[in-house]
């Protein structure tokens, strides 16, 4: 149900693809494009405005909120549980509190901003699960991808999964943990392959690196995944990977084997724009 508050060129056509259809796109019954068009049309122009005046002051908005929905999707689906507090009368524990997203999850406060700029227009409406959903794939337009309808009508979640937000993918992971946990949610290799390409764009703290901090450097200090183009979502990731050049250790194990390889290169390079439908992890 929709709350008052939340807190409780053609690779880019891949990459979106795979992001909107892993992550957040549905064939469950009642999601549909068309979902708000009669109880609050303004949502879509809403959450793009809210972002746009975010990343003025923040470049790394839109790839935060990629990452806060795959971290939420890949959790109990795609139902905001990512967004709750700490409720102890309620029983809740908050996944924000985990090691994957403790210090490093982001965009909270904008979801926050998006959600109370829908109430003032279509109150207790608009559900914090569809506005995450939302927000990334607005992101993705907005950093120089396309656009894509997203499937809405999700509701949001009211409890937390602690345990499984706990296992959520590590920047440290070796390829065979990566393919234990994208097939918990019955994603093949092509899938994993395709959503790490959202790692294009965006920072990660220099711990969580290949080659770490350097000296005097904070280990919360941040670099650039990719160094040409940090805030473009493009395919320059795949690039990275075929010059042995990413960032997280994560990244790079793809290309470690001979199948990811030449998946990635697939991929990033000679793949069509007709990218077959990927699993959906929302239902």
């Amino acid at each position: 149900m929709a709350t008052s508050s939340c807190f409780s060129v053609r690779c880019n056509l891949l990459l979106a693809a795979a992001l909107v259809l892993v992550l957040s796109s549905g064939v469950r019954a009642g999601l549909s494009p068309s979902h708000y068009d009669g109880s609050c049309p303004s949502t879509r122009d809403t959450v793009r405005r809210v972002i746009q005046d975010a990343r003025v002051a923040d470049a790394r908005i839109p790839a935060s909120l990629i990452r806060l929905h795959f971290h939420d999707c890949f959790v109990n689906g795609c139902d905001g549980s990512v967004l709750l507090d700490d409720d102890l009368q309620s029983g809740i524990m908050s996944e924000k509190n985990v090691p994957a997203n403790d210090r490093s999850a982001r965009g909270f406060n904008v979801i926050n901003d998006i959600k109370n700029a829908l109430e003032k227009v279509c109150p207790s409406t608009v559900s914090c699960a569809d506005i995450l959903t939302l927000a990334a794939e607005i992101s993705v337009e907005l950093a120089g991808g396309p656009y894509w309808d997203v499937p809405l009508g999700r509701r949001d979640g009211t409890t937390t999964n602690i345990e499984a937000a706990n296992n959520l993918p590590s920047p440290f992971d070796p390829l065979e943990t990566l393919q234990e946990k994208f097939r918990n949610f019955v994603l093949d290799h092509t899938d994993l392959v395709a959503l790490q390409g959202a790692h294009t764009f965006g920072r990660a703290q220099c711990q969580f690196t290949r080659r770490n901090c350097t000296a005097g450097q904070d280990e919360g200090a941040l670099v650039n995944l990719d160094g040409v183009t940090p805030d473009v979502f493009d395919n320059k990731y795949y690039g990275n990977l075929l010059q042995g050049q990413a960032i997280l250790l994560s990244d790079q194990v793809l290309y470690m084997r001979g199948w990811f390889a030449s998946t990635s290169s697939s991929i990033g390079l000679t793949m069509p724009l007709s990218f077959p439908l990927l699993p959906n992890m929302s239902e």
